[in-house]
């Protein structure tokens, strides 16, 4: 990779070690019985997709730190968008999505292979689950056999076991969360340990202790990665209910149908008088909604200046996380990438 940072030519390169590395481990479920062939291929679908900033902020972590461009750490690297995959299928699951990327969910998608069996939907949901599974192991897989050398991979493993219990962990208070009454401080929790850790703040970590980055660096690198990684999911939070679905390729209802501790429906809640609270709490949770329940949703957020709070607090972050990169101790191309990442991730239309 050249001195100039080139997000397309990162994500060619990712896209391509994933896909021969599931296209890999899809030839050695179907050698066990080619009835697998329908999980073979949702394994490699579900992480078929994304912009790869997991991968980035990894590669970053460990180019701040002062190492070359490495073909194992990009194995590496690729691995966090396994992690990824896993929580994005069970997360659907979880969430009962019907779509992700304009595509049908893994969940829904397996039931075309389960037609006219009895209880097709559970059993569909449970293969999916255990797609998501593998897809984690898969992660700790491809991280160890990255051909980094052991004391490399030493030093990261305890981040690794940080992150997957913080995802967990943010996962069920979402689950313990939905359908409460909205809390800010609740939101702004799920938030920080459902996605916005393991998305920036710990990739980035990831890649620093590989390197071998010093405690100074991983600590200026975490200052940065956090609000960053917050304002990601806050940014999500405001795409999911006013985003287009043409460009998200998701539903736009699903958070409210969900009733999703979303930091967008505490701000509004909180903002809101008894009236419009009790407008908004007669479509919370409802099955049934359409354009129309949307619509309203939309002008009673934007009455009460919910996006507009929202759009603050992903901004004052986003200053946040570049302002530490002045007093960084890397060179000025990682400054520069991190900066176009800090962007990148934020300023976004899917």
């Amino acid at each position: 990779m050249s001195d100039r940072w080139d997000p397309a030519g990162f994500k060619d390169r990712i896209d391509a070690l994933l896909d021969d590395f599931l296209t890999g481990e899809a030839e050695q479920l179907l050698a066990i019985d080619d009835a697998l062939q329908p999980v073979a291929e949702q394994l490699q679908v579900a992480a078929r997709h994304g912009k790869r900033l997991r991968a980035a902020f990894c590669y970053w972590g460990w180019r701040a730190a002062g190492q070359p461009d490495s073909d194992a750490l990009m194995r590496a690297a690729a691995s966090m968008e396994l992690v990824h995959a896993a929580a994005i299928v069970h997360d659907d699951i979880i969430d009962d999505s019907p779509l992700r990327h304009h595509l049908p969910t893994v969940h829904v998608s397996l039931q075309a292979a389960l037609t006219g069996r009895p209880q097709a939907r559970a059993a569909a949901r449970s293969l999916a689950m255990l797609v998501g599974d593998h897809l984690m192991a898969l992660a700790g897989q491809l991280f160890a056999a990255s051909g980094l050398p052991g004391a490399y991979l030493a030093r990261a493993r305890p981040m690794w076991a940080e992150l997957a219990r913080e995802l967990i962990a943010g996962e069920c208070l979402e689950i313990l969360s939905t359908g409460a009454h909205p809390d800010p401080d609740v939101s702004l929790k799920v938030v920080r340990y459902k996605t916005a850790k393991y998305t920036v703040e710990q990739p980035l970590l990831i890649g620093a202790l590989l390197a071998g980055a010093s405690p100074e660096l991983r600590a200026a690198l975490s200052a940065y990665g956090l609000p960053l990684g917050e304002a990601f999911q806050l940014r999500d939070d405001l795409l999911g209910l006013f985003g287009e679905p043409e460009r998200t390729g998701k539903a736009s209802l699903d958070d409210i149908r969900g009733h999703r501790p979303t930091a967008l429906l505490a701000m509004t809640w909180q903002a809101a008088l008894p009236a419009q609270r009790e407008r908004l709490a007669g479509v919370l949770g409802r099955r049934d909604l359409d354009e129309k329940h949307l619509r309203d949703v939309r002008e009673l957020m934007v009455a009460v200046k919910a996006p507009e709070q929202v759009e603050n607090m992903i901004a004052s972050r986003v200053r946040e996380a570049v302002g530490r990169l002045g007093g960084l101790d890397t060179s000025q191309q990682a400054r520069r990438a991190l900066t176009a990442l800090a962007h990148s991730a934020t300023d976004r239309r899917n």
